[in-house]
């Protein structure tokens, strides 16, 4: 008899994300189906259960007791919420949106925080779709988990056992729970993650400014920086603009540190050394955090987080995930 660490996962957008979960998931033997208008019939070939009705795969979900992964962009999440409460009242839910405070608003607008969860697996390609998504895509990689309704409702036990789902969840597909605010969420994401994409679609027109003579002599600096801008531009923008309030600060911040190092270079004599020295100072200290590990669109994979073991539900252990927290470490659960 299979045993199974998960109950039936019902996952609504099988794009890069979702997809990925779904075949991970399946291959690692846990009861898994879900909804997508685009590739449905590309999935049910490669031997997955899908469906392009909404409806359907969420009073299964209600039926079964599921857990719903909402994995559609952000501009959607609103009306598969509205679609969640109507058709699967009593399920839990969480989510894989790359940013959490604009859906946790709209979590609480439904009255839906008892039941919610949310989460943001830091994996990814420049790729996007069904036919993008891969197994094994999260081995490794932090899977922000957030926790704001516990620290107003710490001895919600239904709360705590949903919290432990989500945590097994990543864990089961190779990831790393990492406990976070929503707020917190935001702000670092708009630096590792968002930034990046801002940075690449400018220096990609600065590239191409060169002509045909740049693009010869480009090499793998460039191509790596840039590598992002290949993201389809609709994506890119759902993940800046849902996160522009936490976005513009970072962006005012290194439009600083490029107008420091302006001045110093149009010095005489011209200088680097101030940004040089920091920024690689810098990177020291987060490649000694992180490790090494295939590149991602979003990268925070760390090998070597601390980890800390959570009993959820038990007493102060929301206290001990605002501790991992504060270390950016990843979260265990018994």
């Amino acid at each position: 008899m299979t045993t199974h660490q998960l109950p039936p996962v019902s996952i609504l957008g099988l794009g890069l994300i979702g997809g990925s979960l779904m075949r991970d998931l399946q291959t690692r033997g846990e009861r898994v189906y879900g909804f997508t208008l685009h590739g449905a019939r590309a999935a049910r070939r490669d031997g997955f259960d899908v469906s392009d009705s909404v409806e359907e795969v969420l009073r299964r979900a209600e039926a079964e007791r599921a857990l719903v992964v909402v994995a559609v962009p952000m501009r959607a999440v609103a009306d598969v919420l509205d679609q969640v409460a109507e058709y699967a009242p009593s399920c839990w839910v969480t989510d894989v949106v790359s940013v959490k405070q604009p859906v946790y608003q709209l979590i609480v607008q439904r009255g839906m925080q008892a039941r919610y969860v949310g989460g943001h697996p830091m994996a990814g390609t420049e790729f996007s779709g069904w036919t993008a998504s891969q197994e094994g895509l999260f081995a490794g990689a932090a899977w922000a988990v957030t926790y704001d309704y516990a620290q107003d409702n710490p001895g919600d036990t239904s709360w705590a056992e949903l919290f432990t789902t989500v945590c097994r969840m990543a864990s089961v597909v190779g990831a790393e729970a990492v406990p976070v605010s929503v707020g917190r969420h935001d702000e670092a994401v708009a630096r590792v993650s968002h930034l990046p994409h801002v940075i690449a679609e400018a220096l990609a027109l600065v590239g191409d400014h060169g002509g045909t003579l740049a693009q010869s002599l480009s090499a793998g600096s460039f191509r790596g920086a840039t590598r992002v801008a290949s993201t389809a531009p609709e994506l890119v923008r759902n993940m800046c603009e849902t996160n522009a309030e936490s976005l513009v600060p970072v962006l005012d911040e290194y439009i600083e540190l490029l107008q420091a190092a302006r001045e110093t270079l149009a010095a005489t004599p011209p200088s680097m050394e101030a940004l040089a020295e920091s920024g690689h100072r810098a990177h020291q200290r987060m490649a000694a955090r992180k490790g090494a590990r295939r590149e991602s669109v979003s990268p925070v994979e760390i090998s070597s987080r601390p980890v800390m073991r959570v009993h959820p539900g038990a007493p102060g252990w929301v206290r001990q995930l605002e501790q991992i927290e504060s270390l950016g470490g990843r979260v265990e659960v018994f």
